[in-house]
Protein backbone atom coordinates (compact mmCIF):
# COMPACT_ATOMS: atom_id res chain seq x y z
CA UNK A 1 0.00 0.00 0.00
CA UNK A 2 1.24 3.29 -0.76
CA UNK A 3 1.30 6.40 1.95
CA UNK A 4 0.57 9.93 1.37
CA UNK A 5 2.82 12.05 2.40
CA UNK A 6 0.45 12.96 5.55
CA UNK A 7 0.54 9.49 6.53
CA UNK A 8 4.17 9.47 6.37
CA UNK A 9 4.68 12.05 8.78
CA UNK A 10 2.23 10.85 10.93
CA UNK A 11 3.39 7.74 11.31
CA UNK A 12 7.10 9.02 11.67
CA UNK A 13 5.62 12.46 14.41
CA UNK A 14 4.00 9.31 16.40
CA UNK A 15 6.77 6.82 16.70
CA UNK A 16 9.41 10.06 17.67
CA UNK A 17 7.05 11.06 20.23
CA UNK A 18 6.99 7.17 21.43
CA UNK A 19 11.03 7.40 21.12
CA UNK A 20 11.42 9.79 23.25
CA UNK A 21 9.17 9.25 25.67
CA UNK A 22 11.11 6.16 26.63
CA UNK A 23 10.25 3.44 24.40
CA UNK A 24 12.61 0.89 23.24
CA UNK A 25 14.41 0.74 20.12
CA UNK A 26 13.14 -1.44 17.42
CA UNK A 27 16.56 -1.16 15.26
CA UNK A 28 19.74 -2.42 16.63
CA UNK A 29 22.04 0.20 16.93
CA UNK A 30 25.07 0.69 18.22
CA UNK A 31 26.77 3.31 20.16
CA UNK A 32 28.34 4.90 17.24
CA UNK A 33 25.51 5.09 14.79
CA UNK A 34 23.50 6.47 17.23
CA UNK A 35 26.22 9.32 18.55
CA UNK A 36 26.10 9.96 14.74
CA UNK A 37 22.46 10.47 14.28
CA UNK A 38 23.21 12.83 17.62
CA UNK A 39 20.12 10.87 19.35
CA UNK A 40 17.42 12.24 17.54
CA UNK A 41 14.02 10.43 17.98
CA UNK A 42 12.65 11.64 14.06
CA UNK A 43 15.98 10.47 12.60
CA UNK A 44 16.14 7.27 14.30
CA UNK A 45 11.75 7.02 13.61
CA UNK A 46 12.71 7.54 9.93
CA UNK A 47 15.12 4.48 9.80
CA UNK A 48 12.62 2.19 11.41
CA UNK A 49 10.25 3.08 8.92
CA UNK A 50 12.52 2.83 5.92
CA UNK A 51 13.59 -0.55 7.14
CA UNK A 52 9.46 -1.64 7.63
CA UNK A 53 9.75 -2.31 11.16
CA UNK A 54 7.42 -0.44 12.65
CA UNK A 55 3.81 -1.73 13.63
CA UNK A 56 1.70 0.96 13.27
CA UNK A 57 -0.88 0.84 10.38
CA UNK A 58 -3.34 3.03 8.74
CA UNK A 59 -7.22 2.72 8.59
CA UNK A 60 -8.86 4.58 5.50
CA UNK A 61 -12.34 5.02 5.60
CA UNK A 62 -13.88 3.32 2.70
CA UNK A 63 -16.74 5.38 0.52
Amino acid sequence: MKLTKYEKARIIGARALQLSMGAPLLLKLGKSELTGLNYNPIKIAMLEFEKGILPITIKRPMP
